[in-house]
């Protein structure tokens, strides 16, 4: 299994390695991006059932990274060699054409074709098309595509197109330590503050004005400073995390882009009410049991967060829906829905051969 250790893919894998422990399954986990940071290698070190490789190699959106793109690749596959696994689960695009004697499952957790029309309102320039070729390549040599919502998949074939079988396995988490704690009044938001799908600048925005005051956690860089009514917290751990979670009352995210959101389920499992940018796949995920907010549109988001500032019946009702809400969407749902493709990916590869 590939995984990055910039953001929500790590957790990802982490937690479907964790489930496939407890039901005897070995993961080689190997890393690209930035070398694995000694609390995510204790994270590692933790699962009885996962042996690490770091490669450190450019992920595929990164400026200019196809050499090193290319020598991953080589990396894999000789990793298969040494590995021999039964399944190659890719949690990226490009190495899914790689000739791996393994069925390929390529899960696409995000991409920037998607995230550039989602909050550009366009498609990206035109250097970007190479990276959309090595993608829909990528795509079209998997044995399975899967994507956590539906929006996302339609995503991935209006952009790419997928010519194999494909399906949504919705991404799961644990309660283990998301946890409801006493609740106080906090309005409490998570993401990479430079990104501009997560929309984290409208918190900053609207801050001033909320009854209760923000407190958001992510990489701030850019955003240092003082801002009236908002706390930042840079990058904290998952403990540190849930935590916070578990002690505010909502959960403001007004998202432009945002394919599943491991956050937002994280805060639904801690009994926060959400607030939530009002895109397609958030509404797929959550439905009635989120209030929806125009991104963009500071007023709206003041007005509604404010809302449930003001009504403790209202706050008590949406976080009593998205706590139910959230059941759905366990990592051990995840796991068996990955599993049913798997076998389906070998029964499939034993008819051909």
């Amino acid at each position: 299994m590939t995984a990055d250790t910039v953001g929500g893919v790590w957790s990802y894998a982490l937690e479907l390695a964790g489930e496939f422990d407890r039901r005897g399954i070995e993961v080689c986990l190997a890393t690209m991006g930035p070398f694995p940071g000694p609390d995510q290698r204790a994270q590692v070190n933790a699962l009885s059932n996962v042996e690490l490789f770091e490669g450190g190699y450019k992920l595929e959106w990164m400026d200019d990274p196809w050499r090193e793109v290319e020598e991953a690749g080589e990396w894999l596959l000789e990793l298969e060699g040494l590995t021999s696994p039964d399944i190659v689960h890719l949690n990226g695009f490009v190495h899914g054409s790689l000739p791996f004697r393994a069925p390929v499952l390529v899960a696409g957790h995000s991409c920037v074709y998607s995230w550039y029309e989602s909050v550009k309102g366009s498609l990206p320039p035109e250097p970007w098309e190479i990276y959309r070729g090595k993608v829909a390549y990528g795509l079209r040599c998997a044995d399975f595509v899967a994507a956590p919502t539906l929006a996302m998949l339609r995503a991935l074939r209006k952009h790419y197109g997928i010519q194999v079988s494909n399906g949504v396995i919705n991404n799961g988490r644990s309660s283990e330590i998301f946890k409801p704690l006493q609740k106080e009044k906090i309005v409490f938001s998570a993401g990479r503050v430079w990104d501009e799908g997560k929309n984290i600048s409208t918190v900053i925005r609207g801050a001033s004005d909320f009854l209760w005051p923000s407190v958001i956690a992510g990489d701030n860089a850019g955003k240092e400073g003082s801002f009236t009514g908002v706390k930042f917290l840079g990058r904290i751990q998952a403990p540190e995390v849930a935590e916070w979670l578990g002690r505010a009352s909502v959960f403001l995210h007004p998202a432009l882009y945002e394919p599943f959101g491991l956050s937002v389920l994280e805060a639904a499992l801690c009994g926060c009410a959400l607030v939530l940018g009002n895109i397609d796949s958030l509404r797929e995920v959550w439905g009635e049991a989120a209030l929806y907010v125009s991104p963009l549109d500071r007023e709206d988001v003041v007005k509604t967060v404010n809302m449930l500032a003001e009504d403790p019946e209202m706050l008590r009702y949406y976080s009593q829906a998205a706590g139910k809400r959230a059941l759905n969407f366990t990592s051990s749902k995840m796991a068996e829905s990955c599993l049913e493709v798997y076998r389906m990916m070998l029964r499939k590869r034993w008819l051909v051969t």
